[in-house]
């Protein structure tokens, strides 16, 4: 399976099973509209009028030579991979819900303004740390383990943050495991001491802000409705200048109230964010602010402008990371991950303040995918199942799909939300997926070719 787009001026060819990806020229572009299916005299006589014939057979001498090296109409070589098949049960990452609590309010919240529709409440550090317990007998064999601190708002509840490091790190001598501790926070909070504390123990950051000062505040404001920009940006750029060359990240969200998004993207990048991050909004039509169908062109036109924009600034040595637009071409992720995504409610779960475990934390809140408790040390092991076998061969939409290796099947519980069904993606979320990748490629191709 092979996926073609043009970009740019730029010729792209993508081989699914193999990885490889081709830049090439307009005649190999043309001859791939026929080829392998037609040998080189019908094709010859299909574009004669278009390509030299001797051309055209030249080329197609060489697609096979590409086809005999496995760069190029490669068999699927994962779907019966041992590794796979065989993998057993490990959690190796755990959101964990300190605070259903938030200090602001932002339209979009999936958590319900922080609460996920039910009491507002603080985890205790007892639940906190049978969390941490439960993560790392069920760890197996993995020594990296990955434990958001995530809300409402994480902060709320930072003193029992930073007792839960203490206890993992006594827990990783015990277990002979490496907690990498990530904090997800919206900034209001920050001061100096709780940065300087973060800095030294997160591994990594999440910093949430939309972009310009009127994006950011229209979808998120203070319980009393004023703006949160002013409040945080100052915080956020001395969180980072303290953070050094630690890892951290500024995420936003988009909607249709700002399908110029680019702008976003741009102004945080000008304000001195090097890792930016900016996703979609995923929101049910009946909401003012979801994006619909009808607003792909222009979210597309956005991702091209932004590839030219971060090209050109990274060959003036100005450039940033933009998260959408990374991609390994050199090894990627290992293969469960190709096949199988983020890995939730497999290898990933949440747990609430009252230590209730969920695959992720979307999830949360829906009893019927409440998979058990830290407390009573158990997890209903069907629906550990369940998510496990919930990758890109199960999913029908996917199988046949250019996309399936970079995206992993999508996201489950947007799956769920929109369909019903976590092996049926939310189709909206894959257009736009599929046009990051493809900016994305573009962008390596481009930059590669200028060296």
């Amino acid at each position: 399976m092979i996926h073609k787009f043009e970009q740019g001026g730029l010729f792209m060819v993508v081989d699914v099973n193999s990885g490889a990806v081709h830049v090439v020229d307009e005649l190999v572009y043309d001859i791939l509209d026929h080829f392998p299916q037609k040998e080189s005299e019908e094709i010859v006589e299909l574009l004669k009028d278009k390509h030299d014939s001797q051309s055209i057979v030249d080329a197609v001498g060489e697609l096979k030579e590409l086809m005999d090296a496995e760069q190029i109409f490669c068999e699927d070589k994962y779907i019966h991979n041992l590794e796979f098949k065989a993998r057993k049960p490990v959690i190796k990452a755990m959101c964990l819900h300190v605070a259903h609590d938030c200090n602001i309010r932002c339209t979009y919240c999936f958590a319900s303004q922080g609460d996920f529709e039910g009491d507002r409440s603080l985890m205790s550090l007892d639940t906190g740390k049978k969390a941490l317990e439960f993560l790392a007998k069920n760890s197996g064999n993995r020594r990296n383990l990955e434990v958001d601190f995530f809300g409402g708002e994480p902060l709320m509840n930072f003193d029992v943050c930073k007792q839960l490091v203490e206890y993992g790190r006594g827990l990783e001598k015990e277990y002979n495991k490496l907690f990498r501790f990530t904090m997800t926070t919206n900034g209001v909070l920050l001061n100096d001491e709780n940065m300087d504390y973060i800095n030294k123990e997160m591994h990594n950051v999440v910093l949430s802000l939309d972009g310009r000062p009127e994006i950011n505040d229209k979808m998120r404001y203070t319980i009393s409705g004023g703006g949160t920009y002013d409040v945080i940006m100052p915080k956020f750029k001395k969180m980072v200048e303290k953070r050094g060359d630690k890892s951290y990240y500024i995420r936003g969200t988009f909607t249709r109230f700002n399908t110029d998004f680019a702008a976003d993207v741009l102004h945080m990048a000008d304000q001195g964010f090097d890792h930016v991050s900016v996703e979609p909004v995923v929101a049910e039509p009946k909401h003012e602010y979801a994006l619909k169908d009808e607003d792909l062109n222009k979210v597309f036109q956005q991702y091209d402008e932004l590839a030219e924009e971060l090209i050109k600034r990274k060959k003036s040595g100005e450039g940033f990371n933009f998260f959408h637009f990374m991609v390994d071409l050199s090894q990627g992720p290992c293969i469960v991950k190709r096949l199988s995504g983020c890995g939730a409610g497999a290898e990933y779960i949440a747990v609430t303040p009252e230590g209730d475990i969920y695959p992720c934390h979307q999830f949360v809140g829906n009893e019927e995918f409440k998979m058990g408790s830290v407390h009573t040390q158990e997890m209903d092991m069907s629906l550990n199942n369940e998510f496990k076998n919930a990758h890109v061969y199960n999913k029908p939409d996917c199988k046949e799909c250019w996309a399936k290796f970079y995206c992993s099947g999508g996201c489950h519980a947007n799956a769920y939300n929109f369909n019903d069904d976590i092996n049926k993606p939310y189709s909206l979320g894959c257009e736009m997926e599929k046009k990051r990748l493809e900016c994305s490629l573009y962008i390596q191709a481009k930059l590669m070719m200028e060296e």
